[in-house]
């Protein structure tokens, strides 16, 4: 089994902690703008009337390109959710962060602090490596 104590690279461990909270904070704040951005993309996606997309084909209101844009609008509805979702976590990591500084980067399970790496990488993430596969090992077996 491994050891639950984090690997932190040079960078880590050379960071004071206001410089660590910093780090993230702007992190989420870079993936919040990102993704608002993305969903207003999406939002431009949805306004498409039914008249603006005929325009724009040959056919105006054939069947075949009713269905073809139906099925777009649902393809973006679904990246949208999934953004949406997205966007809900990395709120709620700005609010631990802003509420308990002293606290973001710990597993919420087990309390050992996260590795700068998965932070790095997910900067929402809640638990370590470990107790995120006994979560995801549960739901499989739920």
């Amino acid at each position: 089994m491994t050891s639950s104590a984090p690997r932190a690279t040079k960078k880590a461990k050379a960071m004071t902690r206001d410089q660590f909270i910093k780090h993230f904070e702007k992190r989420l704040l870079e993936e919040r703008a990102r993704v608002v951005k993305e969903l207003g993309n999406y939002s431009d996606a949805f306004n498409v009337s039914a008249q603006d997309a005929g325009a724009e084909s040959a056919y105006s209101f054939h069947m075949a390109d009713q269905g073809t844009d139906a099925m777009e609008r649902e393809k973006a509805f679904l990246f949208a959710s999934q953004e949406g979702r997205f966007l809900w976590h990395i709120d709620q990591a700005l609010r631990r962060l802003y509420r308990d500084p002293d606290n973001f980067g710990k597993c919420h399970s087990c309390g050992t602090p996260l590795a700068f790496e998965r932070l790095d990488a997910l900067p929402h993430a809640r638990f370590c490596i470990e107790c995120k596969q006994r979560e995801e090992d549960g739901k499989r077996q739920g």
